[in-house]
């Protein structure tokens, strides 16, 4: 799954479209590399997104083409 359609359905980022522009401006990382919103994610791969002054890291648990608000949570876990 691509990672911006990812970021969108877990609800990590509300809009894909802001997904997609936070990686094409580098504040996106999977495993520690920086993530084009292309870039396939897997389970198991460590999230980062950088937001200002801050950043939230998560693991990949699960991945859905689309889900409900609330089982958005179940697809990541915060580290």
């Amino acid at each position: 799954m691509r990672i911006d359609k990812f970021l969108k359905n877990s609800r990590l980022i509300k809009r894909r479209t802001v997904a997609k522009d936070a990686c094409d401006q580098g504040r996106v990382f999977v495993n520690d590399k920086v993530a084009k919103a292309g870039t396939e994610v897997k389970v198991g791969d460590v999230i980062r997104v950088e937001f200002g002054n801050s950043s939230i890291s998560a693991r990949v648990l699960k991945l859905s083409e689309s889900c409900k608000k609330e089982d958005a949570v179940t697809m990541y876990e915060m580290i």
